[in-house]
């Protein structure tokens, strides 16, 4: 008897209905700061019942412009500065110390540390996008970060290790939400830094970060599924950047 694979008979869950949009005005309060999104004038909170505000004006206002972009449903995914802003408010406040932690632990697999040995096109690639974003990182924080070719690891010293904690330490809240989430994208807490402090945009911080990526496509072509990935975290890292850009404002 043939073996059946169960999990194709399984009853499918429906994903959830988007709610409706319910308001007529998304607007920031008149009063503040702190800036708070209210639509029809009751404030809108976070996942965890937190006012939805913050002490900066224009990012309150591109929030508050998302909502209203809003139709007849409210799709959350097509609202990136309001998940931040909740991420910020929810999370990386009350959760600061572990985060910088985590993003800390994995400085020696920074993406940025790891060159190729060939071919001699690539290498020079990766030098030319990459190098720029570790000699602003030491001229501007003091932090060398080390460099390794081939599969040889490039564990970093301790002095680098409190670079960069100091860096992330020195970050308000906003600041280091769009760095955690940058970082999480590209694999490499130097682009994230960078992105969030405006040395580099979006579409530069993907185009490092998937720089090995893209040479092989370059080589052996792309299939729709890996150009829809590509797609997403590109528009994300937009995003971030923006948000990062309006929190800096």
């Amino acid at each position: 008897m043939a073996n059946v694979d169960l999990s194709k008979l399984a009853v499918r869950e429906p994903k959830p209905a988007k709610p409706k949009r319910f308001y007529k005005t998304a607007s920031v309060a008149p009063e503040g700061p702190p800036h708070r999104i209210v639509l029809d004038g009751k404030p809108v909170r976070t996942p965890l019942k937190k006012f939805l505000e913050t002490d900066r004006a224009d990012l309150a206002v591109a929030i508050a412009a998302e909502w209203d972009d809003q139709v007849e449903v409210i799709a959350h995914e097509a609202m990136p500065l309001t998940r931040l802003l909740a991420t910020a408010i929810d999370r990386v406040g009350p959760e600061r110390t572990t985060i910088i932690d985590e993003l800390i632990k994995h400085i020696d697999g920074d993406l940025l540390c790891y060159r190729a040995e060939h071919p001699a096109d690539l290498k020079a690639r990766q030098a030319a996008v990459w190098q720029p974003i570790l000699d602003w990182l030491s001229a501007r924080h003091g932090v060398d970060m080390a460099v390794a070719a081939g599969i040889m690891p490039a564990a970093q010293t301790p002095e680098v290790i409190a670079g960069m904690r100091a860096v992330l330490d020195r970050m308000d809240v906003l600041a280091l939400t769009a760095a955690q989430a940058a970082a999480g994208l590209s694999g490499s807490l130097a682009l994230a830094i960078a992105l969030s402090e405006g040395r580099i945009g979006g579409a530069e911080t993907f185009a490092a970060a998937h720089l090995d990526e893209s040479y092989q496509m370059e080589r052996w072509g792309e299939d729709a599924e890996a150009a829809n990935r590509r797609e997403a975290i590109a528009a994300d890292l937009e995003s971030i950047a923006m948000f990062a850009e309006l929190c800096r404002g």
